[in-house]
């Protein structure tokens, strides 16, 4: 399946731990990365802290979409993530936004995210790999949200195979 996967950090070495992040994705059984976005800077939205370093992931997995929340919860929590409170600065936060045209409605995942549309932070970089899956009047509906890619940002390259 198909599957896009928001990275963001705002706490501790932001940059490489969504680096990390991306590299772990590939290392999820199963799962393969296909593409990952730029890195890009951006203020908090909805949330307080230091600025965060946001990307998006394409990935193959045969993991359903409940076993990829399991096992992305499972790298928030190797990297410290903790929520003491809704949209608390966070040293990973991972999010499935699509699962291939899946829509899905349960109490613990909803998919797709229901704030996605809302956020530049997604957008920018899921448009810049999946740029079908973006309309233009999707980005300029949120033409006020600044995104910034960071000046060394190069796209990342998949990194393994399917496990």
């Amino acid at each position: 399946m198909l599957a896009y996967v928001a990275l963001g950090a705002n706490l501790g070495d932001a940059q490489a731990t969504v680096l990390q992040a991306v590299n772990a994705l590939a290392q999820l059984p199963g799962t393969r990365l296909l593409r990952a976005s730029s890195l890009y800077r951006t203020a908090p939205f909805e949330a307080s802290g230091p600025d965060f370093i946001n990307a998006v992931a394409a990935i193959s997995t045969r993991l359903s979409a409940p076993e990829l929340l399991l096992n992305l919860q499972q790298l928030e929590h190797d990297q410290g993530r903790q929520r003491p409170f809704k949209n608390a600065p966070r040293t990973l936060d991972l999010d499935i936004l699509l699962y291939g045209n899946a829509v899905i409605n349960s109490p613990d995942l909803q998919v797709p995210h229901p704030r996605m549309l809302q956020r530049a932070f997604v957008l920018v970089p899921l448009a810049e790999i999946a740029p079908e899956r973006v309309s233009d009047a999707q980005l300029a509906a949120l033409a006020l949200q600044t995104v910034q890619p960071l000046p060394d940002a190069k796209p990342l390259s998949p990194a393994s195979k399917a496990r």
